[in-house]
Formats: structure tokens, sequence, C-alpha cells
């Protein structure tokens, strides 16, 4: 489905997200916001990364490591020019935007108020399927392992929450998953 989306699409779909999730009550209080920059058909997050900075919310992004894992650097906005985000790419894999600022190390997330996570799916128990890759199943562990509780936050196209998707042992259900179109809660705020 997303291989169908023209540049029209994913503009729109991109803005229409960033006003649903700016309205969750999550992103309203949160002062330290973990997020993604989404890449390719993903649904976009340019706008509501913008958009968190604009309100003063310190936000984290990814930083791939070698052995799959995630460190963590701020992001400063658009505003902060061309230097907050860099171009990597790792290996044979696609190339991603991170921050190109000081690492913070794989801890830095457990600050989080609220955890923004991509994926392909998320099912009626609020388990996601990610990209298979478990960078953020390693997130999920070390947030459970610190004792941090942050509100935990898909971003998808309503097409993608489905009826169910196949699930792990150590998988753990999200708070809610935010569509274009709406807002999905599997536990109240």
């Amino acid at each position: 489905m997303r291989s169908r989306l023209t540049p029209d699409d994913l503009r729109e779909a991109a803005a229409a997200l960033a006003a649903q999730a700016l309205g969750l009550p999550e992103l309203a209080r949160a002062r330290t916001v973990a997020a993604y920059v989404s890449v390719g058909a993903e649904p976009g997050t340019g706008a509501l990364l913008d958009a968190l900075c604009a309100r003063g919310v310190r936000v984290l992004l990814p930083a791939l490591l070698p052995d799959g894992d995630l460190d963590w650097g701020a992001y400063t906005g658009a505003a902060g020019g061309e230097g907050s985000l860099a171009r990597v790419r790792h290996g044979g894999r696609m190339e991603l935007l991170e921050p190109a600022g000081e690492r913070l190390g794989r801890e830095a997330v457990t600050e989080a108020d609220v955890v923004l996570l991509p994926g392909l799916a998320v099912d009626g128990r609020g388990l996601r399927l990610g990209r298979g890759g478990g960078s953020y199943d390693r997130v999920l562990a070390r947030l459970e392992r610190a004792g941090a509780r942050p509100a935990l936050v898909v971003l998808l196209y309503a097409g993608e929450v489905v009826d169910r998707v196949p699930a792990e042992p150590h998988d753990r259900p999200v708070d809610a998953v935010v569509t274009p179109e709406g807002v999905r809660r599997f536990r109240t705020p």
C-alpha cells in the first residue's frame, strides 16, 4: 500500500498525522519525546518533529549502531539548520537521517515521556509489527529494565491497523496508534 502513495499523498498524510498526534494529551504534557525520522513512504514525521521542537519539547532521535541497537541524539528542528540531521548509510541498508550532534547513549531513551515508534502494523491487542531488525525491541526492553514507563505510540496509516499480527513472547502492547485519520487507544493516558 505504501508503494502506491504519491508525493502529494505523503505530504497530506504527514500534515494530518502531525495534527492528530499533537492532539494527544501525552504529547501535550511531554518534556522529552523519543521519535524517529521517517524514510521512504513511512508515515511522515518531519512536521511533527518540528512542531514538538517549536513547543519547546526536547526531541531525541535514534542513530543506528553496528549491532542494530540505537544510540540517541537531540534534534533541534528545521530552524536549527541543516546541521541538525546527517544522512548516514549503514552497510547495505537504506540511507537514514540521524542526529548530527553529540551522542547521548543508549540509555537516553529512558528519559522520554513519550516514545514514538515506527512499524508496519498494529493489531487489536496493541501489538506492533516492526520491520524485523529488532532495534525497537531492544529499546522497549531497555525501558522495561530501567523501570521507565513512557507512553508508547505507533505512527501508521489507517489500513495498517489490522486484526492480528504475529507475536513473540517478548512483545509488549503499545498505548496508542495514531493515523492521519485518528487515534486508537489500547490504554488510557
